[in-house]
C-alpha cells in the first residue's frame, strides 16, 4: 500500500513572522512537513533547528530549511517575503520595495510549485496579493491574502471584552483593505443570532454604551500599537495564518475574510481586498456577498479606490 504523503507547507521568509508561523504549525500539528526558505540561509537553518529540537514534545512534523527548489510538491506556500514595517511607518510606505521583491522571487517559485495554494502574509497584503497575480500565471483562486482575518479576530476580541462573552460567540468581520481604510459592516455583526445592537439593548445596556467608532478605531490601529510597544507583530498573525492553512488542508469550506481579486463584487474590479470567501483545499472556492447598507458599500468602494490609487503609482 502506498504511504500517505502527508501535507507540505513551505514558508518564504524566516524572520519573526515566518519563524513564528512555522512554530505555530509545529504546536498545532497543522501539517506533516515544513520547509523554511530565506535569503539568510543561516537564519532559516537556525529557526528550523530550534523548532525541531522540541518536536519530541509536540506534534511529529518534519521541519527543515531549504532552497527554492525544495518548495516543489508543496500543498501551500506561505509568503512572508519583504521588509518589515518599522515603528511609525505605514504599510503603504513599504509598497514599492516589497513589490520589487515579489516580482523578483515569485515567478520562479510559481513555476516550481504551480499547483500550490499561496497564502500571502507580507505587507501591504492587498497590494502584494495583486502583485503575485500580475507577475505569475497562478489562478486567482490559488492566491489567498491573509487579509482581514487578523483584523476580524481583533474586532471580536474588542467586542468580547466589552460584552463580557467569549469572542468565539461573536460573528463580526472587517472588510476592505488590511490597513487604514478598513471598516466594520456593523449591520452584519451578530451575537447569539441577534444583530449586535439588538443584543446590546436586550442585555440591559444602553445603545450609547456601544461605541462602535471607538471599537473600529482600536482595531484599525491595533497593529501599530503592538509595534510601538514591542517592535513587531507576529503571534496573532501566525495564529491567523495557521487558521487559513488548516482550513485549506482540511478542505473545510470555512468562511474567512481573506484578500482576493474582486471581480465585480459590489461593482468593484481589478483590486485585491478582503470580503467573505469560502476557503477550501482549492483556495478560494466561492464568494459571499452579504447585503450591506448604502453607507457600508460606499466605505468599501472608498477602500478599493484608495488601494487603486496606490496601484496606479507602482511599477509591476
Amino acid at each position: 500500500m502506498e504511504a500517505n504523503k502527508g501535507s507540505k507547507i513551505s514558508i518564504l521568509g524566516a524572520g519573526n513572522v515566518g519563524a513564528t508561523i512555522a512554530y505555530t504549525f509545529a504546536v498545532s500539528g497543522t501539517c506533516s512537513d515544513v520547509v523554511l526558505v530565506d535569503i539568510n540561509e543561516a537564519k532559516a537553518k537556525g529557526e528550523a533547528m530550534d523548532i525541531r529540537h522540541g518536536i519530541s514534545l509536540a506534534h511529529n512534523i518534519d521541519i527543515k530549511d531549504g532552497t527554492y527548489d525544495d518548495i516543489a510538491g508543496s500543498d501551500i506556500v506561505v509568503v512572508t517575503l519583504g521588509m518589515a514595517r518599522k515603528p511609525g511607518q505605514t504599510r503603504i510606505d513599504l509598497t514599492q520595495n516589497n513589490v520589487n521583491i515579489i516580482k523578483q522571487v515569485m515567478p520562479k517559485v510559481a513555476e516550481i510549485a504551480p499547483d500550490a495554494v499561496y497564502v500571502v502574509v507580507s505587507n501591504p497584503i492587498d497590494i502584494l496579493t495583486y502583485t503575485i497575480l500580475k507577475c505569475t500565471n497562478l489562478k486567482p483562486s490559488q492566491v489567498v491574502g491573509s487579509g482581514t482575518v487578523l483584523d476580524s479576530s481583533r474586532l471580536r476580541s474588542a467586542i468580547a471584552e466589552k460584552a463580557e462573552i467569549s469572542p468565539k460567540s461573536i460573528h463580526a468581520y472587517v472588510f476592505g483593505e488590511h490597513g487604514d481604510t478598513s471598516f466594520v459592516p456593523w449591520s452584519t455583526t451578530t451575537i447569539g443570532g441577534m444583530n449586535i445592537f439588538d443584543y446590546w439593548t436586550s442585555t440591559g445596556r444602553s445603545a450609547e454604551s456601544l461605541d462602535t467608532d471607538a471599537i473600529e478605531e482600536s482595531v484599525r490601529v491595533a497593529g501599530a500599537e503592538v509595534i510601538k510597544r514591542k517592535g513587531a507583530t507576529f503571534y496573532a498573525i501566525a495564529l491567523s495564518v495557521n487558521k487559513i492553512c488548516d482550513t485549506i488542508l482540511r478542505d473545510s469550506n470555512s468562511i474567512l475574510t481573506v484578500s482576493t481579486l474582486a471581480n465585480g463584487r459590489y461593482g468593484i474590479d481589478d483590486v485585491c481586498f478582503s470580503l467573505p470567501c469560502i476557503v477550501n483545499g482549492h483556495g478560494i472556492a466561492g464568494e459571499i456577498n452579504p447585503p450591506l447598507l448604502d453607507e457600508e458599500v460606499a466605505k468599501l468602494r472608498k477602500s478599493a479606490d484608495s488601494l487603486k490609487s496606490v496601484i496606479a503609482q507602482l511599477t509591476f
